[in-house]
This record gives C-alpha cells, structure tokens and sequence, in this order.
C-alpha cells in the first residue's frame, strides 16, 4: 500500500474525533494529533483501535506512546502492513 493511501485513510480514522475543523483542512504528516488536531487523549485508544480494525494490523502499547503526529500513525501502520 502506498504512504499517500495509508494517509488518506490515517486522517478518515482520525475525523470523527478531530476537535480542530481548521486544522483538519491543512492537515500534514506533521500534525500533531493531539496538539493541532485537538484529538482528546482519553479517546485515543478508540483511535488505535479503528487503525487496527481498519488496517488489520495490532499495535502494541509501546508503539502508541510513539505516535503524536500523523506521521508516526502512517509511519507505524505503513511499517506493519
């Protein structure tokens, strides 16, 4: 699969909990998902959750305390795929 589709799919994942309409619109590999995007921490378990699902990947919990831009998220799932 290629990177710019495992983004695409990263930042659908991502929409449902974004806090930050605005940044979603500019959204990079940069992104802070919780700083930019205004992702609420509590919910991202519910993330990593549809990122497994949606990509038919596990994520460990010591990779998710690695994750804090979209970039990481593409980076981790592109990495197990």
């Amino acid at each position: 699969m290629e990177e710019t589709e495992v983004f695409e799919r990263v930042v659908k994942i991502l929409t449902p909990w974004v806090k930050n309409d605005e940044a979603l619109t500019s959204v990079g590999m940069e992104t802070s998902i919780l700083d930019d995007l205004k992702v609420n921490s509590a919910r991202l378990v519910d993330v990593v959750i549809a990122f497994e699902d949606d990509f038919d990947i596990e994520i460990a919990d010591e990779d998710v305390d690695q994750v804090n831009t979209v970039g990481d998220a593409v980076n981790l799932i592109s990495g197990k795929l």
